[in-house]
């Protein structure tokens, strides 16, 4: 490859102060090398003080958030995809099926397949009461459709405000072609709704969230 598409930041990095980070990503968009940058999980203050320290600087800007967002984590509705959407960041999620948690195969005792069994961070992350209230809402709306539950989970966000095309993974060549199939599928307000309704909130999960030095006591 003679450059890559999209350069993205795995988190954010407290030791290396901001300006550092985002001179050395500019640099690699003005060599040739990158197209355009991208930033993962962090919260929204972090986001919008580079997107501001590379405005100053006159640096190439963020152009993507990859964040944690799905039927079972909707925290980032709150600021960091409004943020995004006021600054025309692109929101590509990632875990959109909550690490297969919302495909219908994880019970409050564990789980029918191998990841489900072994998975302690999707455990350590869901596994609420409520978090199986919204499985099982999206297990009905897919029955009722009849399709699957991570097309429904996929469908979710896809037509959630902001969000320009989760990152999906898959093991298997079937998983890619249910996936791609959700693309097809318009859920209605009502169905929303439904799939909405059970949702509590969370903690911060995805990424760890210290708080500013001047504040730790």
């Amino acid at each position: 490859m003679d450059y890559v598409d999209l350069y993205q930041i795995h988190r954010w990095d407290p030791l290396p102060a901001v300006e550092e980070i985002l001179e050395a990503l500019d640099s690699l968009v003005r060599s040739g090398k990158v197209r355009y940058l991208g930033a993962s999980s962090m919260a929204a203050w972090q986001l919008s003080k580079a997107l501001y320290t590379a405005g100053e600087h006159g640096w190439h800007r963020f152009v993507s958030m990859q964040n944690h967002y799905n039927l079972v984590y909707r925290e980032e509705e709150r600021e960091m995809i409004p943020l995004c959407m006021d600054q025309g960041l692109a929101v590509i999620p990632w875990s959109p099926l909550a690490r297969g948690f919302l495909t219908g195969t994880r019970h409050p005792e564990g789980g029918s397949t191998v990841r489900s069994q072994a998975d302690t961070f999707a455990k350590s992350m869901y596994y609420d009461q409520s978090d199986f209230a919204v499985a099982d809402a999206v297990a009905k709306v897919a029955e009722h459709r009849g399709v699957s539950p991570a097309q429904v989970a996929c469908a979710w966000v896809l037509q959630a405000p902001g969000v320009t095309a989760p990152i999906i993974g898959a093991t298997q060549p079937r998983h890619l072609t249910e996936l791609i199939a959700a693309v097809d599928i318009e859920l209605g307000a009502e169905e929303v709704a439904a799939l909405e309704e059970p949702y509590r909130p969370h903690r911060i999960l995805g990424h760890a969230q210290p708080a500013p030095k001047d504040m730790r006591r």
